[in-house]
């Protein structure tokens, strides 16, 4: 078993607190060092309350489900003897309403756009790269948002 430690910290920095008109800015650290400036974000608490430029959770949920897609299929490519110079995936999540009428991430697309050097996988072994990639993420086993592979060809 392995421990996945971050950090989440957050001041009042002197405002009055209970009349809830205090700063979502906080951050996140990690275990190797990185430091991350996080919010709210702004569509959920308006600025100067949140941080526009910081990372949101919801946001972050996104980007932890599309670097652990590409992660793995990085690895599965390169153990397939498949060069990949560039990954790059535009992912989207979308905040709606679910089962139980609460706004929760009901669906993540992850948009993968892969080049390769040398010898390209067929679409039916690239197909099979994304679906193994899905199926070993951490991540992905670990929530019960739907999350949909839409890999863009190069």
């Amino acid at each position: 078993m392995t421990d996945c430690l971050a950090t989440v910290r957050w001041r009042r920095s002197g405002a009055v607190f209970t009349d809830n008109r205090y700063s979502r800015a906080h951050e996140w650290r990690f275990d190797g060092g990185a430091v991350v400036t996080a919010s709210s974000s702004p569509h959920v608490v308006r600025v100067p309350l949140s941080d526009p430029a910081a990372v949101d959770p919801e946001e972050a949920f996104v980007a932890s489900l599309a670097s652990c897609h590409m992660l793995w299929f990085l690895s599965l490519a390169a153990q397939a003897g498949f060069v990949v110079e560039e990954y790059e995936d535009a992912a989207v999540g979308v905040l709606a309403k679910n089962e139980e009428g609460k706004l929760a991430i009901t669906v993540v697309t992850l948009r993968p756009k892969v080049i390769f050097a040398g010898t390209a996988p067929t679409d039916a072994e690239l197909a099979c790269l994304h679906e193994r990639a899905h199926e070993e993420c951490f991540i992905a086993r670990s929530v019960k948002t739907e999350l949909r592979v839409e890999p863009i060809k190069a």
